[in-house]
C-alpha cells in the first residue's frame, strides 16, 4: 500500500469522469474543512492480509490527524503511486471497512466517490505534518 496523506484547511471535489463501470452514476461536489485527505493506492499483494492492511491504515490515518489537530478524515482512492494495483472489490471493501474503524474510534470520516475521476480543489498549509507519505 502507498499513502499519501494531506492535512487540508479546505477540501473540495467534484465528480468528474466515471472510471469504473460497475459503480453507479453519481454526480456529486462537497466539500469539507480541517480535514486529513488519505490519497490511498492499494496493491495487489494488500490483498493477501485485509485484517493486516486495514489495521496500519487506520493506525496510519488516526497519527496523521492527530498530528494536524483534526478528527476527520476522506478516504480517496488514489490508484496513482504504483505499478501495482489490486482489484476495485478488494479495495472498495477495505475502504469501507477503514471507514467504519474511524467512525467507531469517534472520528469523522467519509469516502470520495469509488470509480470516479474528481476534480479537486485543496487548501493546504505550508507546514511538514501537513504532508506524509507511508508505504506498507
Amino acid at each position: 500500500m502507498k499513502l499519501l496523506m494531506i492535512y487540508n484547511t479546505r477540501f473540495g471535489y467534484k465528480t468528474a469522469v466515471k472510471t469504473l463501470e460497475e459503480v453507479e452514476e453519481i454526480a456529486e461536489e462537497k466539500e469539507y474543512r480541517d480535514v486529513l485527505a488519505g490519497f490511498i493506492h492499494v496493491e495487489e499483494h494488500d490483498e493477501q492480509d485485509m485484517k493486516g492492511v486495514e489495521t496500519k491504515l487506520v493506525k496510519n490515518l488516526k497519527w496523521a490527524a492527530k498530528k494536524n489537530n483534526t478528527r476527520k478524515v476522506i478516504i480517496h482512492s488514489f490508484a496513482h503511486l504504483s505499478d501495482s494495483k489490486a482489484s476495485p472489490e478488494f479495495t472498495k471493501e477495505l475502504f469501507d471497512r477503514v471507514e467504519a474503524r474511524m467512525k467507531n474510534a469517534e472520528y469523522e470520516a467519509w469516502q470520495t466517490p469509488f470509480g470516479y475521476f474528481l476534480d479537486l480543489d485543496m487548501t493546504a498549509p505550508g507546514f511538514s505534518s501537513a504532508r506524509m507519505f507511508k508505504s506498507f
